[in-house]
């Protein structure tokens, strides 16, 4: 280690030693259990301290993907793989195409599972990733790390600006190199971890917390919901089956046998089943009214004459 980057990290708050948990190892498990729980609870509020930064990239995200754009998440280590897991589960909560919302990782999928050494140092597999996906100016990328430094994220961050597409900086340090990169800076600032430097910890969950707000708001703001019910979700199994029927339910009111009746109607799709039921509408009108309004439901149901809306 050079001493240029020995002194970077000893600036980073992510890095931070705490003397007073030197003695952390001899300590009984249920009060190491308590001093977790308790560095844990103060992360919603650095979070909420950065609102105002959050709800500014949500809204440019948004302007993003409604004309087409896609959201790409850029990260290394356990960041990268937050941002695997945030991409991941867009499909099946909101029914999105599983390229609109994209993660790399530095190493590439073997890094999910396993570390792949120096992969986050190399600046080059950035742009290199970035080009494979063919990234545009309708893209908006997401570079995270919770040092604010990694090479990866921010030659992501830089090359995706330099193309001209959105991007947004999510760190866990004040002033970070990746946060003055983005068009957009997140800086959610936890302070030093209970192990000294493993950031999979409190700056983990500062940026899962994030990730959470941007893709659910995102599709919020799309019209992928309808009031706070997952109406675009893939019903592929029986529990998600159940909650399909449960949320049509839930969305207008009608008995079992109405909603298996709009349901089995709909070919099992939740938002013409509810629309149906909503406005009295059979399948065919209900899906070309959909469509009419691109999707979304809550615009579709505000169109239709005479329509019970139940939320």
């Amino acid at each position: 280690m050079t001493d240029d980057l020995r002194t970077r990290l000893d600036s980073l708050a992510t890095e931070a030693h705490r003397p007073e948990l030197a003695g952390l190892d001899r300590l009984p498990t249920a009060e190491i259990a308590a001093l977790m729980n308790a560095e844990d609870a103060g992360v919603p509020a650095a979070v909420a301290r950065r609102l105002p930064e959050i709800t500014a990239a949500v809204d440019a995200i948004t302007e993003q993907l409604a004309k087409g754009g896609r959201l790409v998440y850029a990260g290394a280590g356990t960041a990268g793989r937050l941002g695997v897991l945030d991409a991941a589960e867009c499909p099946p909560t909101f029914g999105t195409d599983p390229g609109q919302v994209v993660a790399l990782i530095a190493g590439g999928s073997d890094a999910v599972l396993n570390a792949v050494e120096g992969a986050e140092d190399s600046r080059r597999a950035a742009v290199a990733d970035l080009t494979a996906i063919g990234l545009s100016a309708d893209d908006a990328v997401v570079g995270i790390a919770a040092s604010g430094r990694t090479p990866y994220a921010v030659a992501a961050v830089e090359h995706a600006r330099a193309l001209g597409a959105l991007t947004v900086g999510l760190a866990c340090t004040a002033d970070s190199e990746l946060g003055a990169a983005a068009e957009h800076a997140i800086e959610v600032v936890v302070g030093p971890e209970l192990l000294t430097g493993s950031t999979r910890l409190k700056a983990g969950t500062a940026q899962k917390l994030v990730l959470n707000m941007l893709s659910t708001i995102t599709m919020v703001r799309l019209g992928r919901t309808y009031g706070n019910l997952m109406v675009d979700l893939r019903a592929t199994n029986e529990k998600l089956r159940a909650r399909c029927h449960r949320i049509v339910t839930l969305a207008t009111g009608a008995d079992r046998e109405a909603v298996d009746r709009a349901l089995a109607a709909a070919g099992g799709e939740v938002k013409p089943a509810i629309l149906a039921l909503l406005t009295g509408l059979a399948p065919e009108p209900a899906a070309r009214l959909l469509a009419e309004h691109g999707g979304r439901l809550r615009d579709a149901v505000d169109a239709a004459p005479g329509t019970n809306r139940t939320p």
